[in-house]
């Protein structure tokens, strides 16, 4: 699944008339393992999703290879996918190396004579625009996507796209520690990816304010870093899980 199909997949688009089983599959995975409907450790079966999907074995495989390379899912040998469960140790390494290769971007982006990076600053801006409506709404699904989404769109900005393929597994995999709130009722401030910090990064962007875009992304990371998943329930029912947004 390339770029685009992966982005209508998130986005809830096809790239085409119609939108493939593929990207259903791939887009409905992920809200789900971001709405932990789906715990850390849940097997994918390959024959029970090929049912779910009307899909060959060969492109659940390829769903869950895109999964995997996005760090939201492990293929172990022998046997299976699994829903990906960071250690603790991996949790804190992987949140050490988001903290250098995020500074790493906002440097690039500092030292950026682009004509358009006050253009992308604006089109993100509108995207964390986004991020806080969704929430407001209630709209947990986008609120994730673009919240992690965010950090990915930065990283364009650097113009290093080695750089942005690293961020992309480290932040959906960072993304998986965050704990699931309550969708109503928690304030912002209490939230593990807030647009207020987003919007914090991209003032002081805007401002070719170094030091406090620096700071800004370092504290959001540390708040992010606080929020840990939740441990699989023992007799899961993936059926039930994916069902939710089948029968949207």
């Amino acid at each position: 699944m390339n770029d685009t199909l992966k982005l209508a997949a998130l986005e809830g688009k096809s790239a085409t008339t119609d939108q493939s089983a593929e990207e259903r599959m791939y887009r409905e995975i992920y809200d789900a393992i971001m709405e932990h409907r789906l715990p850390a450790k849940t097997k994918l079966a390959e024959q029970s999703l090929a049912e779910i999907y009307q899909l060959a074995r060969h492109g659940v495989r390829k769903v869950l290879g895109q999964l995997a390379a996005d760090g939201l899912v492990d293929l172990e040998p022998n046997r299976g996918a699994f829903i990906a469960s960071p250690s603790e140790q991996e949790a804190q390494d992987m949140f050490e190396l988001r903290q250098s290769l995020e500074q790493l971007v906002l440097e690039k982006i500092v030292q950026s004579t682009s004509h358009d990076k006050a253009t992308q600053l604006t089109a993100l801006r509108e995207m964390v625009e986004r991020e806080r409506t969704a929430y407001m709404q209630g709209d947990r699904s986008l609120w994730i996507r673009l919240s992690a989404d965010f950090h990915i769109e930065l990283a364009k900005l650097s113009g290093n796209q080695l750089l942005v393929d690293m961020l992309r597994r480290l932040v959906s995999r960072t993304t998986l520690l965050i704990s699931s709130l309550e969708a109503s009722g928690a304030p912002a401030s209490a939230q593990p990816c807030s647009f207020d910090e987003h919007l914090n990064v991209i003032s002081a962007l805007e401002q070719k304010d170094r030091a406090t875009a620096l700071h800004a992304m370092a504290h959001h990371l540390e708040q992010c870093a606080c929020r840990t998943q939740k441990k699989a329930d023992k007799g899961f029912d993936l059926r039930a899980a994916l069902g939710k947004s089948r029968s949207a």
